[in-house]
């Protein structure tokens, strides 16, 4: 009994081997080596090169774009911790007031009357001060 089994183990791996053997008789000779190897280098050198043209040609059809057309600015931003920001963003002649967190962007006002800097000049704590007033919060409010 036990030889039977050992003797059905043993005959998958039989099998194997065999198929291993004709295997090993279809690969072709390896005399050829320096221009398999040849071969590998220029598909190589092909697929690297196709790579670089694809980026290049990618970099090039973003900077048709026009730059000075933009319709969404960011007019002024505010940190108000390690990850929250409010950020006062310009859509053509409206202005909203943006809420920026942590995978969350909440619209929290549309301004009636937008807010004009100076070109140049950063956001000062004036702005935060007009910002308050427009959305009808004082700054007393918060002590």
């Amino acid at each position: 009994m036990i030889r039977s089994f050992f003797a059905l183990a043993a005959m998958p791996s039989l099998a194997l081997a065999a198929e291993a053997q004709e295997g090993a008789a279809r690969l072709p000779s390896t005399g050829n080596l320096p221009g398999q190897l040849g071969q590998l280098l220029v598909g190589l050198l092909l697929v690297i090169g196709l790579i670089f043209l694809m980026a290049w040609a990618v970099r090039r059809i973003q900077n048709i774009t026009p730059r000075g057309g933009q319709i969404i600015k960011l007019v002024a931003s505010q940190a108000l911790g390690p990850r929250d920001r409010l950020l006062l963003v310009q859509v053509g002649s409206e202005q909203i007031l943006l809420g920026l967190s942590a995978g969350r962007i909440t619209p929290l006002h549309v301004l009636a009357e937008p807010v004009h800097l100076p070109d140049g000049e950063p956001a000062s704590a004036e702005f935060a001060q007009r910002l308050m007033e427009l959305l009808g919060k004082d700054q007393k409010d918060k002590s």
